[in-house]
């Protein structure tokens, strides 16, 4: 037996309504990532298929639309601190520029500025260790490169931790806080 969908087209009647899109991901760093997004998508209800693309930072899913919204996938998305962008093709590919834009500005001010601070450290740790005071200099030069300019990977690491999941920023996160408390015990 067949029954007309909404366009009028017949299909048989056990067919799912099902939609194909694709949709801008933003804030991956990793294909960790990449990987995290697309297994979260698949364990919704009613998604047949969830790929996503790193080098490309798209997600294509095939979904059925009774039991699944593209809202829905943003909001599952979004709790493991991703987003995609909805809405048409002309407006994400201007959103996800000028998000990727938004970003470079960041990561670019927050590189500079830890350089500012590493410089120094560099040479005080290389050249100058006999000075006075040199490890609490270092202490007080290597907390800000860490807490203020690296912040986002350990904030982004707690975040994957809440829901057991992991990427290159809990390694990243993991790695660098151990290494600076074992120094801030030694100094």
């Amino acid at each position: 037996m067949k029954t007309n969908d909404e366009k009028g087209e017949e299909q048989p009647e056990n067919q799912i309504n099902s939609s194909k899109n694709s949709f801008p991901v933003l804030n991956m760093h990793c294909a960790s990532c990449a990987m995290n997004v697309e297994n979260k998508v698949k364990q919704i209800p009613g998604v047949q298929l969830s790929n996503v693309n790193y080098a490309t930072s798209t997600l294509t899913v095939a979904y059925d639309i009774d039991q699944v919204s593209p809202e829905q996938i943003q909001k599952e998305i979004q709790s493991i601190g991703f987003d995609i962008i909805l809405g048409e093709k002309k407006k994400q590919e201007e959103s996800f520029q000028k998000d990727k834009s938004e970003r470079f500005k960041k990561l670019k001010k927050d590189t500079l500025w830890s350089a500012v601070f590493s410089v120094p450290l560099f040479i005080i740790g290389m050249f100058f260790m006999d000075i006075p005071y040199s490890h609490w200099i270092m202490w007080v030069l290597a907390t800000p490169v860490l807490f203020i300019f690296g912040r986002s990977f350990f904030i982004n690491a707690w975040k994957l931790a809440l829901k057991k999941s992991a990427n290159m920023d809990t390694l990243v996160a993991l790695s660098t806080g151990v290494a600076y408390l074992f120094s801030v015990f030694n100094t």
